[in-house]
């Protein structure tokens, strides 16, 4: 069931998902040759407490860590490690925060040391398909606009969309009705309502779309070893307007 959040329960997504724009951004300055992705979820627990919230993915199914931290190939939910970053890498960062039983959920992907140009493409497509999908989230229009948006632009550009994962509607709950896939037909799904709260995350390959978990159950990969990339936004869907993008700052 789809919930519709009031104003005053959006306000208080809005708190979760700025102490998560602002632990990303301090991510992403600590991202550098020689660091672990260990040090990076330390450094992500300790942001977010320092703001009076809680890790919304430490604990969650089991997850063992704050932060997901996924390196190259690895699409979503790598699992903090001693594993160094070096440079040339791309680490997406996915995080997530509890204010008043509420959840903020954001996701980055970043370059580890100079941005080459074939790395720099694919983060640069992937920002770009997440805010055409939101560009169409509004009152009035259909939930797969959103998917459709995504899709087109990255496989317009030779890329491809990771269909396994999916967007999510979020609240009292990480995940919520409705999914919100990165591919589909226009026009289907419900019709999109002022209080509707989504979490938009595609996922992008530079090479095919097929990709697999690993034996720790968590860490998605590409099937083919190429590069991918996941950026993530949680929007509110207003009366009139584009939506308020509750996890920009």
């Amino acid at each position: 069931m789809i919930i519709l959040k009031t104003p005053d329960e959006i306000e208080v997504m809005a708190q979760a998902s700025r102490v998560v724009a602002e632990t990303l951004q301090v991510l992403q300055k600590a991202v550098r040759p020689g660091i672990t992705t260990d040090e990076l979820d330390c450094l992500a627990e300790q942001e977010i407490r320092s703001r009076g919230a809680r890790p919304a993915f430490k604990g969650y199914r089991n997850y063992p860590k704050t932060l997901c931290a996924s390196v190259n190939e690895q699409v979503v939910h790598g699992i903090p490690s001693k594993r160094v970053l070096k440079d040339g890498d791309i680490i997406g960062l996915d995080l997530g925060a509890i204010v008043g039983g509420f959840y903020g959920d954001s996701a980055i992907t970043v370059a580890v040391g100079p941005m080459t140009g074939r790395n720099a493409r694919l983060i640069q497509v992937t920002e770009e398909a997440m805010y055409l999908g939101i560009k169409q989230a509004v009152v009035g229009h259909r939930l797969s606009d959103i998917s459709y948006a995504i899709q087109q632009h990255v496989e317009s550009l030779g890329y491809s969309v990771v269909t396994e994962f999916v967007g999510h509607g979020i609240g009292r709950q990480l995940h919520e009705e409705p999914q919100v896939p990165n591919y589909g037909k226009p026009g289907q799904g419900p019709r999109l309502q002022a209080g509707m709260v989504l979490a938009i995350e595609p996922m992008v390959n530079m090479g095919g779309s097929a990709v697999k978990v690993l034996e720790d159950r968590w860490t998605a990969v590409t099937v083919d070893g190429s590069l991918s990339a996941h950026f993530e936004h949680t929007i509110a869907i207003k009366p009139s307007g584009p939506p308020n993008i509750l996890s920009q700052l």
